[in-house]
């Protein structure tokens, strides 16, 4: 029989949450929302009660959420319960076996129990007269997940473990094991020792298999069971890590006070790095082995958040004195910020070697880092991509979201903002949903940076702004810097030279926790560029050795390219043309496609003010194509102003003239599209977190491109465009 699962929550719209008077609504943080919305099963009404009833730390997103629904919805929950009441008592009782069956685990045994105990069918049809449930081909499906819970819950304790006796007797089927044996433990009548024993053996199993849920449940109804106090606190521990491994972190959190390392990964991805990075290496000290390796990674992990170059020597100390084999990220880091660039590059490349198919998502997710840090964005992209196919074997949703925190960057550095735009979107709402504001932290301004990319200016002030504020809050100086670049991009692709100069050159003086010196080491051709075009270059000669020195080691050709064109900018003259050239040679055997179309604006401005004209007019019209391709009207303007000082046509006829939406950019098409498809402005903001202010900004400039004044011409025009 297939279980009804909870109702998939709608992305394009999160309720406002306005209940009954005695319950009034909160103003709820975004992260709080969505969980609150995945925990009531995506009902709007529930969700209402639900987030009246909440403490003001739990609406702060201080405190987990609770995790039952009695404790969620009562009310709405009563409201169930009392037309499950109304029904014949055989009713009752069938559908109280098939919600057994369903929940909290699904164990599709409930056409064999009713052949076991020959019950009588018919009765169902009561409940589908009152629109309760219907009987289906392989079972009973009913009307939504709280009226399967209220089914259970309505039923008495004798029932209860009677139905479960039933379903264990009948769950005898090759790999059925785990789910008769949680039948078994939830048929019993108190502590016991022998079914706490094989309740955690199948708890075991079922992580073997990438069941987290269903080894969260198991551990968790083990320690019930339990007799054994010391036994009970390390089956809590199992269960509290299988809850946040399959994405579940309030109830993780619920559970979590036996173990010190899952409370230094809580604190990791939705609280302080430093306190995350502090816990995570004291526990680490006093294990050994693939354990201690564990920890070390995820300590390292909190160190690069930080970027506490101090912290990540600590680190490296410790591993050493463990005798144990350290991320290869963990000594990369180190090295690199030392200036030892052939260390760096050697321990690196180890890491970035990591990124086959399947093995460990954390692996595979420091895999693509080194490989970020070294500048190869296609293996940076590929491992990040297994890791969420990794991860999502195994059953850790929670790794998924990080995955594509560092995805975003492969995206961003290849010049594909839409693609990882929508990626990183998708992200942010999983990191959302299992907990990880940290996380979520990253990627908003992962999302400041595409909207710097693609030119939408209130988009990436208002999404750095978020980022920043959380960031600093939590010493998260990873994306306090990127948030920060993030703007220094949108000044330099909007003529504001001198402001870009200034974010990055106060980038560099940022100590941990506000800054970090990855991202400072990355943004240098920006920097250099805003620095040349303000005169100001000595800083910035400084800076670009550096960076070349690395380029050099590494042998990026993407990163030779970038250098060149530093070497570029910062050269008199007829100096810089030969520099420029090297740039698009070294471009031509990379893939950061977006920066070769500024390298390409910058030689044909060179050009231009040096007279070379058929040249210039070449170059400025292969990254005027270039910058339209990509979604980028803020860079296609500089292209058509220095086309227009040149004296040539600054808009050739687009690729596809009888395609208006080609006017848009890239968040404005996304905007019309969900506009279109009829979700509200505050719908089209909750799925982007965004404010709906910013949503209504979009639509005006989306009616003012394509000359439309109402929703129902923007429906009509992207039907005509897309029709089914």
């Amino acid at each position: 029989m297939t279980p009804v699962n909870p109702q998939p929550l709608d992305r394009t719209s999160t309720p406002q949450f306005t209940g009954p008077a005695q319950h009034p609504a909160r103003t709820l943080s975004e992260p709080v929302r969505v969980r609150v919305l995945r925990a009531v099963y995506g009902d709007p009404r529930a969700a209402a009660e639900a987030a009246g009833r909440l403490t003001a730390r739990q609406a702060a997103g201080i405190d987990p959420l609770p995790t039952e629904p009695a404790e969620l919805a009562p009310e709405f929950l009563h409201a169930h319960r009392a037309e499950i009441r109304a029904l014949p008592d055989d009713t009752r009782l069938l559908l109280l076996l098939a919600a057994a069956d369903q929940y909290p685990v699904a164990t599709h045994a409930f056409l064999r129990a009713v052949t076991a105990a020959r019950l009588d069918t018919r009765p169902l049809e009561a409940a589908e007269a009152a629109g309760v449930a219907h009987a289906g081909a392989r079972g009973v499906v009913f009307r939504d997940a709280w009226t399967r819970i209220a089914a259970y819950e309505t039923g008495s304790p004798a029932d209860r473990r009677d139905v479960h006796r039933l379903l264990a007797r009948v769950l005898h089927g090759a790999g059925e094991t785990p789910r008769r044996s949680w039948h078994r433990g939830a048929g019993a009548l108190g502590p016991s020792g022998r079914l706490a024993a094989e309740l955690g053996d199948a708890a075991r199993t079922a992580e073997q298999s990438g069941r987290l849920t269903l080894a969260r449940a198991l551990a968790e109804r083990a320690a019930q069971l339990c007799p054994d106090p010391p036994e009970q606190t390390l089956l809590l521990a199992r269960a509290a890590d299988h809850a946040w491994q399959s994405g579940d972190s309030d109830r993780a959190r619920h559970l979590t006070t036996a173990d010190p390392a899952l409370t230094g990964v809580l604190a990791l991805r939705a609280g302080n790095a430093t306190d995350a990075f502090d816990a995570l290496l004291g526990e680490a000290g006093r294990e050994q082995g693939g354990r201690a390796t564990h920890l070390l990674a995820r300590a390292t992990e909190a160190a690069i958040y930080t970027g506490d170059l101090r912290r990540l020597k600590e680190a490296a100390r410790v591993a050493g004195r463990l005798g144990v084999e350290v991320p290869g990220t963990l000594g990369g880091l180190v090295a690199a910020f030392e200036g030892r660039y052939v260390d760096a590059r050697t321990l690196l490349e180890a890491a970035a070697g990591r990124c086959g198919p399947g093995g460990d998502p954390t692996l595979l997710i420091h895999a693509g880092i080194a490989a970020l840090l070294l500048g190869d964005h296609t293996r940076a992209a590929g491992a990040t991509l297994r890791a969420a196919d990794s991860a999502r074997a195994r059953g850790t949703t929670v790794a998924v979201a990080q995955a594509m925190e560092f995805r975003a960057y492969a995206d961003f550095w290849t010049g594909r903002p839409r693609a990882g735009e929508a990626a990183a979107t998708d992200a942010l709402w999983q990191a959302h949903t299992t907990g990880q504001d940290n996380g979520a932290c990253h990627l908003q301004a992962a999302l400041a940076m595409f909207a710097a990319l693609t030119g939408d200016a209130e988009v990436c002030r208002e999404r750095a702004a978020t980022a920043r504020s959380y960031a600093l809050a939590h010493g998260l100086g990873l994306p306090a810097a990127l948030a920060q670049w993030a703007l220094a991009c949108l000044d330099l692709g909007t003529g504001r030279f001198a402001a870009a100069a200034a974010r990055l050159r106060a980038l560099a003086g940022f100590g941990p926790g506000h800054g970090h010196r990855a991202v400072r080491h990355l943004a240098t051709p920006h920097y250099v560029e805003a620095a040349a075009r303000t005169g100001d270059t000595r800083v910035a000669r400084v800076a670009h050795a550096d960076y070349h020195h690395w380029a050099s080691t590494v042998g990026s050709a993407d990163d030779l390219a970038l250098s060149a064109r530093c070497r570029a900018l910062l050269a008199p003259g007829a100096e810089a043309v030969e520099h420029y050239r090297s740039a698009l040679v070294l471009h031509g055997r990379g893939t950061r496609d977006f920066e070769r179309a500024r390298t390409e604006l910058l030689f044909g401005g060179a050009l231009r003010r040096l007279r070379r004209r058929t040249e210039a007019r070449d170059r400025l019209h292969s990254a005027l194509e270039a910058f339209e391709s990509f979604g980028a009207p803020h860079c296609a303007a500089q292209a058509r102003a220095e086309l227009r000082a040149l004296g040539a046509p600054a808009d050739p006829a687009p690729s596809d003239p009888d395609d208006p939406t080609a006017r848009l950019t890239a968040q404005q098409l996304l905007v019309a599209r969900m506009a279109a498809e009829g979700a509200t402005n505050r719908e089209i903001a909750a799925r982007l977190a965004l404010s709906p202010r910013t949503i209504d900004h979009h639509l005006r400039g989306v009616f003012t491109r394509l000359g439309i004044r109402s929703r129902i011409e923007l429906v009509r025009l992207l039907a005509e465009k897309d029709p089914v």
